[in-house]
């Protein structure tokens, strides 16, 4: 009886020990957060490092630790490649624990990483992905749309452009689910405000030559061209545009999706009058100067919308986790949601029940030659469009998470 006694002391003793030993490495566990970006590709320019860099600001201002618990940031090359995303983010989550992921371009890949951070109950935040189905018919309890998406590309560049006269389209599309999602939702608002789509026709993503695709739309005789793609295929389209005379011919080029890093790309001689769709823009006041001078620093270059708002949400997210004293995903979603956002960035921005972040957002045109006084004066912003008309109203919205 005695033996037995002191076995099941020593077994508590030993429970008791392994628990405590459990509790300590979670405790002594860094805090981890992955960055999924296109390093190398046609999308490096405005994601990519800039994204990792930005993502590291945040967590330097943030003071480096959350939870009692420092804070690990891993980054990969995902290759624009859906396989190699999934997989990447799936061994985060088993085997380094990471609490939530960042991404910052792809819209396939980006919804592959939605239904994986839904099954794994972990945060995600889409910094760079335009397809508006991430927060409607694929919308998710633990994901969070940042920056912009193809309804607020469409209605702010779309609606304007058709409403001052450029009433027949003709669209070169990427061939993939964001240029796919953003045509469908262009088109919608071009055929509502009256206008007609006369032709389209689909293009590889990292196309080298559009001679075959503008020739096609120029023969169409289409008032405008809209490019419904991003990153050095829209620069690609651009230059050669202009190369062929297009725009000087009288066709309108409607770029649908254009950084700031892509004008700089381009050379304001051939991007000088395309009006786009932006979130932020580096000297709209001295809040924006002050970032950009410091994102400058660490990146030799302004910064994105995306990488500001990459800052700004892992910012964001990890005050959530402070104020909620959690990492569960749950948890944190929803302390994000009931936190207005006010930075930068952004001024009373706000993460709805569907996981889209609503903010005011600017229609920008690239500047004359003669208009810029230096290597990164290439914007002026032309009009800003109200958050409560920039993104789909929740009453058309198809994600369960909306309450009718």
């Amino acid at each position: 009886m005695k033996n037995k006694k002191q076995l099941a002391f020593k077994t508590i003793i030993a429970s008791a020990c392994f628990v405590s030993a459990t509790v300590n490495a979670q405790v002594n566990e860094p805090f981890r957060i992955g960055a999924i970006v296109d390093m190398s590709g046609v999308y490096s320019a405005h994601g990519g490092p800039g994204v990792v860099k930005a993502v590291e600001m945040a967590v330097k201002d943030f003071g480096g630790e959350v939870l009692g618990r420092k804070i690990e940031i891993l980054s990969a090359n995902y290759q624009n490649k859906l396989d190699i995303t999934a997989a990447r983010a799936r061994e985060w989550y088993d085997r380094d624990n990471v609490s939530m992921i960042i991404e910052s371009t792809d819209s396939a890949s980006a919804l592959a990483l939605q239904k994986l951070g839904r099954e794994k109950k972990r945060v995600t935040i889409f910094a760079g992905s335009a397809s508006s189905s991430l927060t409607n018919e694929n919308c998710s309890p633990y994901g969070i749309h940042y920056v912009y998406d193809t309804y607020a590309l469409a209605h702010g560049t779309g609606s304007a452009i058709t409403q001052h006269g450029g009433t027949s389209w003709f669209f070169i599309t990427a061939d993939y689910a964001f240029g796919h999602s953003l045509e469908k939702d262009t088109s919608e608002v071009i055929t509502d405000h009256g206008g007609t789509i006369v032709g389209k026709v689909r293009a590889p993503l990292n196309t080298t030559d559009f001679s075959s695709y503008l020739l096609r739309a120029q023969s169409s005789g289409a008032k405008v061209i809209g490019l419904a793609n991003a990153g050095t295929d829209t620069q690609t389209a651009v230059r050669q545009a202009s190369e062929f005379g297009i725009t000087q011919s009288g066709q309108q080029l409607a770029t649908l999706l254009v950084f700031l890093n892509d004008i700089k790309g381009m050379g304001l001689e051939a991007a000088q009058g395309l009006q786009f769709t932006t979130g932020f823009y580096w000297d709209r006041n001295d809040e924006t100067r002050a970032f950009a001078k410091r994102f400058y620093e660490v990146q030799n270059a302004m910064p994105s919308m995306v990488q500001a708002g990459a800052y700004s949400a892992t910012l964001h997210y990890l005050q959530a986790v402070k104020a909620a004293n959690s990492d569960d995903a749950q948890i944190v979603a929803d302390q994000m949601k009931k936190t207005p956002i006010n930075d930068f960035y952004t001024h009373n921005g706000k993460i709805r029940e569907d996981g889209r972040m609503v903010y005011d957002i600017y229609l920008a045109e690239a500047k004359k030659p003669s208009e810029s006084t230096g290597p990164w004066d290439l914007l002026k912003i032309n009009a800003v469009i109200p958050a409560d008309k920039a993104w789909r109203p929740l009453s058309e919205s198809t994600c369960p998470l909306v309450k009718n």
